[in-house]
């Protein structure tokens, strides 16, 4: 029995180093294809050209109870600089709440204005986003079809830096990269931030450089109609309909881009609960996509290369129960050792190889952070928060696995934006969670579990496996901790002590 305990660890390590190998392999590509480049340095602002007529465009805006965010999601669309003519915003709403009413105000408002929109309801809300988009494209005019979530607020000039980018026929989906509304609110936007970033700064940009697929990410994006209609459309069998549609496409031959200098502000879940539950249908959205597609990926044509990065890509969220297992496992091993009873000193040499893994993590969110901000070293001090939520959110996200290894069907659970001001705060909103959801108590229990073994690893004096019990810890204290805020009556500590956090993160 004691062989179970080193030999699951070291399973779990061995998955770990693979995945932070792919984000150093990742690294390495991005600073061959950052190499200076010869001629002027061009503007962020710069306009790919465009010749001949602008192509029809058909704007897709998917809402479903967003009352504090729908009037300036319509006005920003309604505001796009794009040829009158050639423009059609579908509001597809599937709303049971005000939500209707205010959508139907503001699109009176702009159709009165000669802007082409249009509301769209339904009488059941069949495949929700998923079954939305492909109502929505049953009536579409537009040859090319832009959508955004109801959390997103698109410059003016969006399509016009997009479209130009549709410049051969086999383009199918051009990509802009997410910004952020509200990152420097709290310390829980500033880590999701983060996380997004090296999503779109390094994992789009290299693997769009040299050839991977790329994903369209559920909003700020355009796809040529045709596509869509060519990979059969948009079906909700998945969590993930977006991930699905993009590998869909992408083995029927269709080609996308993701413009790194075209960027879209989108409002960050601003309290844990709201965050929890978008990771989970992420996490499981992912997992049920590869089930689906990674037989039709490894059965393509395409090279090695491709079906390996696509792989990765595809089950990047099953790194969760092996960290949950390596923090079930840590202290355990490490007692097992000062008591002689463990694997040898070789065992934990070969162990020490999972810093290479670490450091393709690191590495990954450098390069993004020092892509995207002038003051990017200061920015890296969130990267222990980072780590550390990753951690916590493992018992989350590993329910979100198990349920999509088993089959189980969940609905879509939209995640709640707030659009929050001094004046109403998030907590205050309708749509916050204000009960306790039964994974907090298990979170809280494994940051009990590792507190435990913190003190039994300091009591043998095991130093070297001190830092790694620690962040086990505090990451599961973390995600607890934020859970709790609403229901504690610490709902607005971290606005009030928000400028002293700022001042200590940066």
């Amino acid at each position: 029995m004691l062989i179970i305990v080193p030999v699951l660890y070291a399973i779990s390590m061995l998955v770990l180093l693979a995945y932070g190998l792919n984000l150093l392999w990742l690294s390495r590509k991005y600073c061959e294809i950052d190499r200076a480049i010869e001629g002027p340095v061009p503007e962020p602002c710069e306009r790919a050209p465009h010749r001949g007529p602008w192509p029809a465009v058909t704007v897709q805006l998917p809402i479903y109870n967003e009352k504090y965010v729908v009037e300036r999601l319509i006005d920003a669309c309604a505001s796009l600089d794009y040829p009158r003519h050639s423009l059609e915003i579908q509001v597809l709403d599937d709303s049971t709440d005000e939500t209707t009413d205010l959508a139907a105000l503001r699109t009176a408002y702009w159709s009165h204005r000669g802007v082409n929109i249009v509301q769209i309801r339904r009488a059941e809300r069949d495949g929700y986003k998923a079954g939305a988009l492909q109502n929505g494209l049953r009536l579409a005019t537009g040859d090319l079809i832009a959508i955004f979530d109801a959390d997103f607020v698109p410059e003016s000039d969006y399509l016009r830096r997009v479209v130009p980018a549709f410049d051969s026929e086999n383009i199918g989906m051009v990509q802009a990269r997410w910004g952020h509304l509200n990152d420097r609110d709290s310390l829980l936007t500033q880590i999701q931030a983060f996380a997004l970033d090296a999503h779109f700064a390094l994992e789009h940009r290299v693997r769009q450089a040299v050839g991977c697929f790329i994903n369209f990410n559920g909003t700020a994006g355009v796809w040529r109609r045709e596509c869509i209609e060519d990979a059969g459309g948009w079906t909700s069998d998945t969590l993930t309909e977006d991930l699905d549609l993009s590998y869909r496409a992408q083995l029927k031959g269709w080609q996308f881009r993701y413009l790194e200098n075209v960027e879209v502000g989108a409002e960050l879940p601003a309290d844990m609960n709201a965050f929890r539950s978008q990771q989970f249908r992420w996490t499981k959205g992912a997992v049920q996509t590869a089930f689906k597609m990674l037989p039709r990926l490894w059965r393509s044509d395409f090279p090695r290369t491709v079906k390996l990065e696509g792989t990765v890509q595809l089950t990047a969220h099953l790194v969760f129960p092996f960290i949950l297992l390596a923090a079930l496992l840590h202290a355990p091993l490490v007692l097992m050792k000062s008591a002689g009873n463990g694997p040898g000193e070789w065992f934990f040499a070969l162990m020490g190889l999972g810093l290479v893994g670490f450091g393709g993590f690191f590495l990954g969110q450098l390069f993004a952070q020092r892509a995207l901000y002038p003051d990017w070293p200061s920015r890296l001090k969130v990267f222990p928060w980072f780590m550390a939520g990753t951690m916590g959110l493992s018992v989350n996200n590993t329910r979100a696995v198990w349920q999509a290894l088993r089959g189980h069907r969940s609905p879509f659970v939209r995640t709640p934006k707030y659009s929050s001001s001094e004046a109403r705060p998030w907590w205050k909103s309708r749509y916050a969670v204000t009960s306790v959801p039964r994974v907090v108590w298990l979170e809280l229990l494994m940051m009990t579990y590792c507190l435990a073994g913190l003190v039994f690893t300091a009591i043998v004096g095991e130093w070297p496996a001190i830092p790694f019990q620690v962040l086990f810890a505090f990451g599961f204290g973390l995600v607890g901790f934020y859970s709790l805020r609403v229901t504690s009556g610490l709902d607005g500590w971290e606005r009030r002590s928000s400028p002293r956090l700022r001042k200590l993160m940066t």
